[in-house]
């Protein structure tokens, strides 16, 4: 039995692995007629403590991602996706990428930013396969 995915979701932390999971998430939103969502979590665990320098770097960085990822919006609407939603988070993305709500598929890149993560299956990846609610690719 084919699957018939209705909102497609895909983790973008803006390196070449996620942007590729882009790509093929804004094909599969194209070809299944699906919405597309478009998720930035900005990792404010790897800021170190928190402080009011931390806080006003997480929010900077905050506006920026939201400036790429309406730029990347424009990009998925231009290509023939009808309905794309954009959401630009802070937190934990291992958390808040297995939580979303009415997503039917999960499209993520293999490893993301973290050069520690680069050495294996990047462990946002390998967490979001072990726990999200919905299906999960994993793109390369």
């Amino acid at each position: 039995m084919a699957t018939n995915y209705k909102t497609v979701a895909v983790a973008i932390d803006f390196s070449e692995q996620s942007l590729k999971a882009y790509e093929r998430a804004v094909k599969l939103a194209i070809e299944y007629g699906a919405t597309l969502q478009l998720m930035n979590v900005i990792d404010t665990k790897s800021f170190g403590a928190v402080t009011a320098y931390d806080l006003k770097y997480a929010e900077k960085l905050k506006e920026e991602n939201f400036i790429k990822i309406e730029k990347l919006k424009k990009e998925a609407q231009t290509a023939g996706v009808t309905e794309v939603l954009t959401n630009v988070e802070t937190g934990s993305p291992k958390s808040i990428l297995t939580k979303l709500p009415a997503v039917d598929l999960l499209v993520c890149g293999a490893t993301g930013l973290n050069q520690l993560e680069k050495m294996v299956l990047g462990s946002v990846a390998e967490r979001i396969v072990r726990l999200a609610s919905c299906d999960v690719l994993i793109v390369r």
